[in-house]
């Protein structure tokens, strides 16, 4: 099935990316608002608003503009607007009555919407805008290595040509503010064309390049989640996640925008515990908490009794509750007993006798004695020794006695 923005006459093929699945993971247009209105036929004249949507690069960007009187558009068209700086190229998102939600949404006042729409796209317009996007790739990696050769503390992350092909917008990041101003001329010196900068955060560069993320799917702030909240490890916390920033962190290397999609219920299921109930006192010693877990509803105790001996007591928030409550009237019980082992819960037995091979005996295996084949490493010492042994005995001339020559002379 396609969307309404890009979905043929049959609504079964999608046109917009030439995908042969479904437009739901965002390839044709990504932050699209569904436009519902639509296919309500009972309702008459929805689309008639001055104003309407229009993204620009698959959605990466986009931006309301004033309707023209005496033209008809729908959603999904291309069309070719006044940008204030020339014309650019874009496909409209959304039109009707839910353009208003969005400009409340977004808090535009219609009265400072003064960029009109032109015309329908032709096949030209359509051709200088591929141009543009080719040209997109080879800009950033030219651009990369000037802002490189001038050691500016910046990134820049994405580039995005107009459809005239007369103005490029470079968007980047930093830590703090970047005097750019010398590498704004090595830009048009380079490109020939009309340079605007444009600072964003490290969300929005990850919402715009897109990716995967750990779960396997497409990135939430490229294809659905617009408004991006402060994210802390206090959410992490409180579900009971180990923090390790590695796993906790995203794409854009900040802590994952998923931490929040469940606080809620975590925050409420928190409620049916005690707070402060982090250690329990009894005659037998005391017991710390280690774990609570939400879904079981038990919370995991370090006993340690008097003789030094630690082990282990699950605990049921009303037991933990009743005890913290004696130990806060300063009754100490006698010993702290655990939950599980106290329940009428009795684990049931299975009897795998008929279960696998239906009650036929199977005949042991004989055990077979493992040969040692390991060849004995042979000792060089007694090798050197053997050979010495073998050796034919050498001929020894017989030693001169001076004196004896002496006594002849």
């Amino acid at each position: 099935m396609s969307c309404a923005s890009c979905g043929n006459k049959d609504g079964l093929t999608p046109k917009g990316c030439n995908n042969n699945g479904g437009c739901k993971t965002g390839d044709c247009n990504r932050l699209n608002t569904y436009d519902w209105l639509s296919s309500r036929t009972d309702l008459e004249d929805f689309s008639t608003y001055e104003y309407i949507e229009v993204s620009f690069k698959h959605g990466a960007r986009k931006d309301f503009f004033k309707m023209p009187p005496n033209l008809l558009l729908n959603t999904g068209e291309m069309v070719v607007v006044d940008s204030g700086s020339g014309y650019d190229i874009g496909r409209i998102s959304l039109t009707g009555q839910l353009v208003a939600l969005q400009m409340k949404k977004r808090r535009t006042n219609p009265d400072r919407i003064s960029n009109p729409v032109l015309r329908r796209a032709n096949h030209r317009d359509l051709e200088r805008l591929e141009e543009a996007r080719a040209l997109e790739q080879k800009t950033l990696v030219r651009a990369r290595a000037i802002a490189r050769m001038l050691d500016l503390e910046m990134k820049i992350g994405d580039v995005e040509y107009q459809g005239d092909k007369r103005k490029a917008t470079f968007y980047f990041t930093a830590n703090g503010r970047v005097d750019f101003r010398e590498l704004i001329r090595h830009y048009a010196k380079e490109f020939r064309i009309k340079i605007e900068m444009r600072q964003i955060g490290s969300r929005q560069e990850s919402s715009r390049i897109g990716g995967i993320g750990s779960c396997g799917r497409e990135l939430c702030c490229s294809t659905w989640l617009t408004t991006f909240k402060s994210v802390s490890t206090r959410a992490a916390r409180y579900q009971n996640l180990a923090i390790n920033q590695s796993k906790l962190s995203g794409q854009c290397g900040r802590l994952k925008c998923c931490l929040n999609y469940e606080l809620d219920l975590y925050t409420e299921a928190l409620d049916q515990f005690p707070m402060k109930a982090e250690v329990l006192k009894s005659g037998n010693g005391k017991a710390s908490l280690v774990k609570i877990d939400i879904f079981k509803k038990y919370m995991y105790y370090s006993h340690e009794d008097t003789r030094g001996r630690i082990s282990m007591l699950t605990l049921t928030p009303e037991h933990a509750k009743e005890i913290f409550q004696m130990n806060k009237r300063g009754i100490i019980p006698d010993m702290i007993e655990d939950s599980l082992k106290t329940s009428e819960m009795v684990e049931p037995i299975v009897d795998f006798e008929d279960d696998v091979t239906g009650g036929v005996e199977l005949k042991e295996a004989p055990k077979r004695r493992r040969r040692n084949k390991r060849k004995k490493k042979p000792n060089p010492q007694a090798k050197n020794q053997n050979q010495q042994d073998n050796r034919p005995p050498r001929n020894k001339k017989p030693r001169r006695n001076p004196k004896s020559n002496r006594n002849n002379n």
